[in-house]
């Protein structure tokens, strides 16, 4: 491969490395979202806005577009009246949604605990 084609290995921890442009979008609150909720199935905008509370439909919009350019979701529109759009995430997108889904798992179950840890703090 030409040297102009090679990229410089991936660093988080550098300012200027696009990991750290990745690492935002699937770990901002809406990123995390909407790939735990396209882990699950295929949705329509629609019923992904209802499914992600508080999501407004602007900020839906641009995170399906920037996990789409990622590479991480495949948008489908379909020709028809009224038009229909479905998003389901792609191989890469599996990939991802598997590891924060993780995370958020752990979050869930361990939410007492961390509640718990919380009000001991507050009341010292």
């Amino acid at each position: 491969m030409p040297a102009a084609n090679r990229l410089p290995p991936a660093d988080v921890y550098a300012a200027t490395c696009p990991s750290r442009v990745v690492l935002d979008h699937v770990t901002s609150r809406w990123g995390v979202l909407v790939l735990i909720a396209l882990r699950e199935e295929m949705h329509r905008f629609s019923a992904l806005r209802r499914k992600i509370g508080g999501v407004s439909e602007k900020m839906l919009a641009q995170t399906l577009a920037t996990l789409e350019a990622d590479g991480f979701v495949k948008r489908t529109a379909y020709p028809e009246v009224p038009p229909r759009v479905e998003y389901r995430l792609t191989p890469l997108g599996q990939e991802v949604a598997e590891r924060v889904g993780g995370l958020v798992d752990w979050i869930e179950g361990s939410l007492p605990r961390v509640l718990k840890a919380r009000a001991r703090k507050s009341e010292a």
